[in-house]
């Protein structure tokens, strides 16, 4: 009997960090399921994977579509029987300001896309990561500001505060089952999230997308038994 092909689902996979980890689990020999609001890029994303011979299963969704996230979970345990790892990658920067302009609509968002869909996630997922052969190995990426709030980032860095409590909550709950459940904390990276947050700062000092990446991916290898930590990509 053939092995089974490793199944992983990467939020936030058109673009930045999760576009190249999608990329880097697909060279690896993972099936990638990728899930972005925007579906020519994730065409594109899937173009790449299936000419270095990797798999792709693309999923056009936007996280704030709770009956969608719903349907994501029951439909990854019909096809594929079971769920071996999750990056939780997706996320807003939203508005960033003084807290009392920030919007009404613009604070909802960016809690229900950077927290309140991963709750939703990990309700939707739950069944398929129970069902993998393996214990499942689950990231969630992070942001320093989670830890060392700042001012004007209020909205963003109380999601991601709030992400890490649910995350190691979470980790704490499963841990008996040996569950590896984990912060990632990708630190300053080239991307187009990082070029809105900081407009005046030279890219080309900062590590690129990929570079990272592979620092992320890393936490689904072979072996690795550690729950409730934080890695930081500019540690390792």
């Amino acid at each position: 009997m053939e092995d089974r092909t490793s199944t992983v689902l990467v939020t936030g996979a058109s673009r930045g960090i999760g576009r190249a980890a999608a990329e880097d689990l697909a060279k690896a020999g993972w099936h990638v399921i990728a899930l972005a609001r925007s579906k020519k890029a994730l065409e594109r994303l899937g173009d790449e994977i299936k000419q270095v011979g990797g798999e792709a299963t693309l999923v056009p969704l936007d996280l704030t579509d709770a009956a969608g996230i719903d349907r994501l979970g029951a439909a990854i345990l019909e096809r594929f029987g079971c769920l071996d790892a999750w990056i939780a990658n997706a996320a807003i920067l939203g508005t960033l300001g003084p807290l009392q302009t920030v919007g009404p609509r613009s604070f909802e968002e960016t809690i229900e896309i950077n927290l309140t869909a991963n709750w939703r996630l990990i309700r939707a997922l739950s069944p398929a990561l129970q069902a993998a052969e393996q214990a499942p190995n689950i990231v969630f990426v992070t942001s320093s500001v989670a830890r060392m709030p700042r001012a004007f980032w209020g909205p963003y860095q109380a999601s991601k505060a709030g992400l890490e409590a649910l995350a190691m909550g979470w980790a704490d709950e499963t841990e008996a089952m040996g569950w590896k459940i984990n912060l990632f904390d990708p630190g300053g990276t080239r991307t187009g999230m990082r070029a809105e947050a900081m407009p005046g700062e030279d890219p080309a000092t900062l590590p690129t997308a990929e570079h990272v990446a592979s620092k992320l991916v890393a936490m689904l290898g072979d072996g690795k038994t550690q729950t409730k930590t934080l890695v930081r990509a500019r540690d390792t």
